[in-house]
C-alpha cells in the first residue's frame, strides 16, 4: 500500500489515540456502505436545492465520528462547504449564557472547503466570490479588470446575487454586510473587511458596537444564530458552491444538562431545525447530529423526552430487525468480524509502509487476533471498532520494536488477556473514552 508518510503517521497516531483522523480516511474505510449511500443520497438532494436532517446514533466508539469525517471529506470534494462542531457544556444549541452563540462561532470558525479543509475558509469564500463576479462582469462587458467602469457593473451583479436573501429572516442586513465587504475589497480597506468578518463570526457583543463600526442594527445572538446559517447556505449556493453541510457531534452533552427546562429549550431548537429542513423552509442545507442511543431514547432526559421529537423520530411498528436508512435516524450496527479483519489488514500494511519493514504479521495472526477480540464474553454487545483498532496497533508497535516476540505468543499471553478483560469491564459500564471513532 503506497501512502504518503505524513498521512500514514497521522492515521497511526490518531487511531491509537482513539480519535478520528481528518486525513487519510479512504485508506482505512471498511463497511458502512449502506449508511454512506444513504447520506450521499441526501447530498444529492441538497445540491438540487433541497434540505436534509439526520441523526446518527451509536454507542461510544461505534464509528459515528468516523462516518461524519468520511462524509465531510466526500462532500468537500463535491464543492460543498462544511461547518462542524462538537457540543460541550460551553457549546449548546440554546443557552442563557451564550452557549448557542458559542456553537455558532465554532461552526463558522471551522468552515471548510476543498481548498481549505482545515477550517477558517470564510474570508477565502468571500474573496473568491467577489473575484469570480468581477471576472464574469468583465467578460460580459468586454472590459479589462482594471477598467473603472467595471466597479459599477460588478456591484449590480452582486446586488442581483444577494437580492434573493432580502426575503429571508435578517436577510436585508446580511446582504448589506456582503455589500460592505465588496466595497472594502475594492477599496483595499482591510479594516472594514475585518469588521465584516468579525460580524459574520458572531463576535460583536452589543448592537451599539456593530452600529458604530458597520452601521447595522443587528448582531448574531443565542436566539437567532440558526437563521444566519440558513442565510449562509443560500448565499453559498449563489456564490457557486453546491450547498452547506452542518455536522454537530456529541449530542450527549444536551442529555447531560441537569436543568430540565434548559434541556427542553435545546430540544425545541432541534425541532425547529428538523421542521425547517423537512418542510422545505431551508434550501441547500444539510444537518447531521450524532449521539448515543441513551441520549436519544431516554424517556426522561433524552431527545425522546420531548414529545414533538419522539413522535417524529421513533421507529414504527415494522422496523424491528430491519434497517430503514430512509428514516431520519440512522442506527449504526456493529462491524462484523469479517469487516474488522479487512480493517486490521489495512492497518498492518500502513504500519509496515510507515516504518519501512516487510509486513511481519501473517494473515493467520490477524485472524487469530480478531477471533480473540470477538471471542470475549459480551463482545457481541460491548466491543467497538475503537477498542479493536487500538489493541491491534499496540500489537503492531510491540512486535515491530521487539522482533523476537512472535504475534501468536503475544496474543496468547496473560498480559494480553488481562488487557482485554479490563476493556470489557469498562465497556460493560458504558464508560468509554470521550472521543469517538
Amino acid at each position: 500500500m503506497k501512502i504518503p508518510r505524513r498521512i500514514a503517521q497521522t492515521l497511526m497516531n490518531s487511531l491509537k489515540g482513539g480519535v478520528v483522523p481528518r486525513v487519510g480516511l479512504p485508506y482505512v474505510t471498511v463497511g458502512r456502505k449502506a449508511e454512506i449511500d444513504a447520506l450521499l443520497h441526501d447530498v444529492d438532494i441538497i445540491a438540487g436545492g433541497g434540505a436534509s436532517f439526520r441523526f446518527i446514533v451509536g454507542r461510544y466508539g461505534s464509528g459515528k465520528s468516523f462516518l461524519l469525517q468520511t462524509i465531510r471529506n466526500y462532500v468537500m470534494a463535491k464543492n460543498f462547504v462544511v461547518v462542524d462542531a462538537d457540543l460541550s457544556p460551553e457549546r449548546r444549541l440554546q443557552g442563557t449564557r451564550g452557549q448557542g452563540l458559542a456553537t455558532y462561532k465554532e461552526l463558522v470558525r471551522n468552515m471548510s472547503t476543498k481548498t481549505k479543509p482545515e477550517g477558517g475558509a470564510l474570508s477565502l469564500i468571500l474573496d473568491r466570490w467577489i473575484s469570480s463576479v468581477q471576472q464574469e462582469a468583465a467578460a460580459s462587458a468586454e472590459l479589462d479588470v482594471t477598467d473603472p467602469r467595471l466597479t459599477a457593473l460588478t456591484e449590480r451583479r452582486i446586488s442581483a446575487v444577494i437580492g434573493s436573501l432580502n426575503e429571508m429572516v435578517h436577510g436585508f442586513d446580511f446582504a448589506r454586510l456582503l455589500t460592505l465587504y465588496y466595497r472594502a475589497y475594492v477599496s483595499g480597506s482591510d479594516e472594514t473587511k475585518a469588521r465584516v468578518l468579525k460580524w459574520f463570526r458572531g463576535e460583536y457583543v452589543t448592537k451599539t458596537e456593530a452600529r458604530q463600526e458597520l452601521g447595522v442594527n443587528i448582531i448574531v445572538t443565542d436566539d437567532d444564530w440558526y437563521e444566519y446559517l440558513k442565510l449562509f447556505a443560500c448565499f453559498l449556493q449563489q456564490a457557486g458552491y453546491a450547498g452547506m453541510l452542518i455536522l454537530i457531534d456529541e449530542l450527549v452533552n444536551i442529555y447531560k444538562i441537569p436543568n430540565a427546562v434548559t434541556r427542553q429549550y435545546n430540544y425545541e431548537k432541534i425541532l425547529t431545525m428538523y421542521n425547517d429542513t423537512m418542510q422545505g423552509k431551508a434550501q441547500h442545507l444539510g444537518i447531521i447530529l450524532c449521539g448515543t442511543p441513551q441520549c436519544m431514547e431516554d424517556p426522561r432526559r433524552g431527545v425522546y423526552s420531548y414529545e414533538a421529537l419522539r413522535s417524529r423520530l421513533a421507529e414504527g411498528r415494522f422496523a424491528g430487525q430491519h434497517k430503514d436508512l430512509l428514516s431520519p435516524v440512522i442506527r449504526l450496527q456493529p462491524l462484523t468480524p469479517e469487516e474488522m479483519l479487512i480493517l486490521v489488514e489495512k492497518l498492518a500494511d500502513i504500519h509496515a509502509e510507515l516504518y519501512g519493514y516487510p509486513r511481519i504479521v501473517a494473515g493467520q495472526d490477524m485472524a487469530d487476533f480478531i477471533e480473540i477480540e470477538f471471542g470475549r464474553i459480551g463482545a457481541d454487545e460491548h466491543i467497538t471498532p475503537r477498542e479493536v483498532i487500538r489493541d491491534f496497533i499496540e500489537v503492531l508497535d510491540i512486535v515491530y520494536q521487539n522482533p523476537e516476540i512472535k504475534v501468536r505468543e503475544l496474543l496468547g499471553s496473560e498480559n494480553f488477556a488481562y488487557a482485554q478483560n479490563a476493556v470489557q469491564e469498562a465497556g460493560a459500564d458504558g464508560q468509554f473514552a470521550e472521543f469517538e471513532l
